[in-house]
């Protein structure tokens, strides 16, 4: 089962996530974390986040770029959080994919999906903060939008967070 969820920042996607994989019981939990500690602030959420995770017995796995080398030890239920900071990391890391981030994500989220009994794939909705982007950002924006389509049209479930509240836009039978 693939779900993928996405929504503005602090819009309640990833609390929903981590909800959809506890309740898929006593399965290895597997959070697969894709923000890099690049500063004392970045480096300070992820340990918010890794305390927050501590008492759900999540392993974490940390995976900036190349999505498609992660072995997971056993099948089990796993969160990708978030296909939008991978997606950036491909596109603009010295050993990330470049012009081809789109296929290296999906193709990593299709490894995963072979391992696991259940993924949940968090992303963000950038689309809606502005309209005069160019360069990187749009770049960066057109990459993302391609890859939540695609991704939005394996996946099983698809919701978009707002306001905490789960809009789905598909639900498997």
């Amino acid at each position: 089962m693939f779900t993928l969820l996405i929504g503005g920042a602090a819009s309640g996607k990833s609390e929903l996530a981590e909800s959809l994989i506890i309740k898929c019981g006593a399965l290895p939990r597997y959070y697969i974390a894709t923000m890099q500690p690049i500063d004392d602030e970045s480096r300070a959420r992820i340990a918010r986040h890794r305390a927050m995770r501590e008492q759900k017995s999540f392993d974490t796995v940390e995976c900036y770029t190349g999505l498609n080398n992660i072995k997971l030890p056993q099948k089990g239920a796993a969160l990708l959080e978030c296909v939008s900071n991978l997606a950036a990391n491909e596109l603009f890391c010295k050993n990330g994919a470049g012009g081809n981030t789109v296929e290296a994500v999906l193709h990593g989220v299709e490894r995963l999906l072979c391992q696991c009994k259940h993924l949940v794939a968090v992303s963000n909705e950038v689309f809606c903060g502005g309209c005069d982007y160019e360069g990187d950002t749009l770049r960066y924006m057109k990459v993302l939008a391609e890859i939540n389509r695609r991704l939005a049209q394996i996946a099983d479930n698809v919701a978009e967070i707002v306001c905490g509240q789960a809009v789905y836009y598909k639900v498997s039978d």
